[in-house]
């Protein structure tokens, strides 16, 4: 138990401290083009998290997000696998300390003071936006795990994130504890507190539907080989057309 907590709040941490600080270095390198500043932030958080995910997926299951615990959490008791729910609220708690403390440690790096950031994201595009990044994140992470190819989440989800912050109006936060964590940095990456629960419930929203779309598609866990050699067997049944 101790060590996964250790995980999630390390693997949180890292990726605010990911997200927060080259938002920070792509102001300064940067001050005059804002695309540029947005190329480079989803570059370093592309790279980072997938090897964060990596790195601590053995220790923890690298969810470093509290929809994807809710979801894994919800999987277990639709279909007996999954995250038991006392473990998830732990994890949760370990993602929301060390996103506040990957910003705070983003901004200690910088030397920026910590700070309630300014930044007011809200619209109703930016809402949409986060359903859709979260949605189509727990799709990604839970596709591929109820698949047989859990070690393609990675990258995937590196890929992922790196695609939704430019096809998703609010640069897809898509997760409770990074946007909560954001709220202690007044700089690019920054949310103000009064945006932040609109986010958050966005986000639990999007996790939902993505959890739907996750059984829809995937109703049981399979494996790739057992799958083509279904489709094998299927092939051999059809008689062939001369």
């Amino acid at each position: 138990m101790g060590r996964r907590l250790f995980a999630e709040f390390l693997g949180t941490g890292l990726l605010v401290a990911v997200v927060v600080g080259s938002g920070i270095a792509a102001e300064r390198l940067s001050p005059d083009d804002t695309g540029l500043q947005l190329l480079q932030n989803s570059l370093a958080t592309v790279f980072g998290l997938a090897i964060l995910i990596l790195i601590l997926s053995p220790a923890s299951g690298a969810h470093f997000n509290p929809v994807v615990s809710l979801a894994d959490a919800s999987l277990r008791r639709r279909t007996g696998t999954g995250l038991p729910v006392p473990l998830a609220a732990g994890y949760m708690l370990a993602q929301f300390t060390g996103g506040i403390a990957g910003a705070v440690l983003a901004n200690v790096m910088f030397d920026v003071p910590t700070e309630l950031a300014t930044a007011d994201r809200v619209t109703t595009g930016h809402l949409v936006g986060e359903i859709v990044a979260t949605a189509g994140l727990v799709l990604v992470i839970f596709g591929l795990i109820r698949t047989g190819r859990a070690t393609l989440v990675a990258p995937a989800v590196g890929a992922y994130i790196g695609a939704a912050y430019w096809f998703t109006s609010s640069t897809s936060f898509a997760n409770p504890a990074v946007t909560v964590g954001r709220m202690f940095s007044d700089t690019f990456a920054g949310i103000a507190p009064g945006s932040a629960p609109a986010f958050v419930s966005m986000q639990l929203i999007g996790g939902a539907l993505g959890l739907a779309a996750t059984l829809i598609l995937f109703p049981a866990p399979t494996s790739p080989v057992r799958d083509a050699a279904i489709d094998d067997a299927e092939r051999a049944a059809v008689p062939q057309r001369l």
